[in-house]
């Protein structure tokens, strides 16, 4: 595999018609003719093209399509891509997986539609691991896609190569979804937005809807909170659901003074390493000098919360051995990844526990409640130590030492997933001794993706983020 150095740096910035813009800014562009759409779906492809051999992160490229500005939408014009473990017609899904050859998608997903619906040009399909399981991008006989910011440095994952592109500049917004961190993760190790909506805000991923435990929830990875909050209006102005309040159209800071539960290390145990939480710290101290109020809070999660997630987990992968046929021709699940094998394994032996695994599991959401009594929202780390190197997460490391590193890195997202609660990645003021940027998380109740995005906006207006081409 090629090699490159830890601090390269990679970016697709440059005088275009995407210039500088986030999908908001492109749009309106677009709207007053400063610029033209097919101008700048073609300006979009070129960057991909400029950045692509260092980060790894397409897996289907499309001709840039003529972009359809009849139908409408606040990202009208905007180049973007689709993760491909989504359906697009015409598109195979690969799922990240050599298990099979994927076939075209016959039609579009119906979060596809809901994507589509906000008027973005797509371009392609982003890569992520095998079947979303891992939180790097990696693979055990193909390049890993890289981090633009240090591109010996891991994307994050599931939705790495949405990530990498996003961060690198090439388009403004990406599509990404998270099952256990897969929206958040990446966004924290690239210094983006990244917010998993409540469960049923966005249509249902097609995949997870069949099971016991829907823990998937759908959206994008953007540079700005401002796209991120367009996105989510745009979603509910296609499809909203009536069982939870609409959020609307978030355009910045509230004046509402919050109160903020502050949360340093995962109730699993796991403990932060001193670069997030010295960044979790400092954004706490912005939130009071900002007006807010902030105490410790620590969720009294069932101590078998991160072996019931574990085992959920590996009944995902076993399913995906059985079913796999469905996806495409030839389905092999030796071919599957160490990754895939290892939890698949895991799972055979813990089968009969899997009723109470699924009971406990949903008990989780009272234990989550009680943590809020009291307060609006939660502040924590995304992750419990920064961006791991290349390899470090990689489905070549033996099941066991690699199961071990992941649950020391991914400690607190899985517990909004499970719960079904919205939650949002920020990037933080802080960053790492080599540069990499810090995310920050805020997770809310049921249904009030409204406060996370207020409190990610006066974040962004008090200290904007690190940008990449200003390095």
């Amino acid at each position: 595999m090629t090699t490159f150095e830890e601090q390269t740096t990679v970016h697709a910035f440059r005088d275009d018609a995407l210039g500088e813009h986030d999908a908001v800014g492109l749009a309106e562009a677009i709207r007053r003719r400063e610029v033209g759409a097919a101008e700048a779906a073609r300006d979009a492809v070129a960057r991909v093209r400029a950045v692509e051999a260092r980060l790894n992160a397409v897996e289907v490229h499309m001709d840039a399509p003529a972009p359809d500005l009849e139908a409408g939408g606040v990202f009208a014009g905007v180049p973007t891509f689709v993760k491909d473990n989504t359906d697009y017609r015409g598109l195979p899904t690969g799922h990240g997986s050599v298990a099979f050859a994927p076939r075209a998608a016959r039609r579009h997903a119906p979060f596809t539609r809901q994507f589509l619906s906000s008027g973005v040009t797509v371009l392609g399909k982003t890569r992520l691991p095998e079947f979303g399981f891992s939180p790097t991008t990696e693979y055990e006989d193909a390049e890993p896609v890289r981090n633009p910011w240090g591109t010996g440095h891991s994307a994050g994952g599931s939705s790495g190569g949405s990530a990498a592109l996003v961060a690198a500049g090439a388009v403004p917004v990406a599509h990404a979804n998270d099952g256990g961190g897969s929206i958040r993760i990446p966004a924290a190790c690239c210094g983006l937005v990244g917010l998993k909506p409540t469960r049923g805000r966005v249509v249902a991923n097609a995949q997870s809807r069949q099971l016991p435990l829907d823990i998937v929830g759908d959206g994008i990875v953007s540079r700005t909170v401002r796209d991120s909050a367009a996105f989510l209006a745009a979603a509910e102005t296609h499809w909203r659901n009536p069982k939870l309040p609409s959020v609307g159209l978030v355009e910045g800071p509230s004046g509402r003074r919050l109160r903020i539960g502050l949360m340093l290390d995962s109730p699993n145990g796991v403990r932060t390493d001193d670069a997030g939480r010295a960044a979790v710290m400092d954004t706490a101290a912005t939130l009071e000098r900002l007006g807010h109020t902030v105490q410790p809070v620590q969720p009294a999660i069932d101590p078998r919360f991160t072996e019931d997630f574990l085992t959920y987990w590996g009944m995902l992968s076993f399913l995906i051995g059985v079913t796999g046929r469905t996806l495409g021709d030839g389905f092999d699940r030796r071919r599957m990844d160490g990754l895939s094998r290892g939890l698949r394994e895991m799972y055979v032996k813990k089968w009969s526990s899997t009723l109470g695994v699924l009971r406990r599991l949903k008990r989780t959401r009272e234990a989550y409640a009680a943590a809020f009594r009291g307060l609006d929202i939660v502040l924590s780390p995304v992750l419990a130590h920064t961006t791991p190197p290349i390899g470090h997460l990689a489905p070549t490391v033996p099941f066991p030492t690699l199961i071990e590193r992941i649950l020391a890195y991914v400690a607190f997202t899985p517990i909004n997933n499970v719960v079904g609660t919205p939650s949002i990645s920020v990037p933080a003021a802080r960053v790492t001794d080599d540069g990499l940027p810090i995310g920050v998380m805020f997770s809310g109740r049921p249904g009030d993706e409204r406060s996370l995005l207020e409190v990610a906006f006066a974040l962004e207006a008090d200290r904007p983020f690190r940008r990449i081409q200003d390095l």
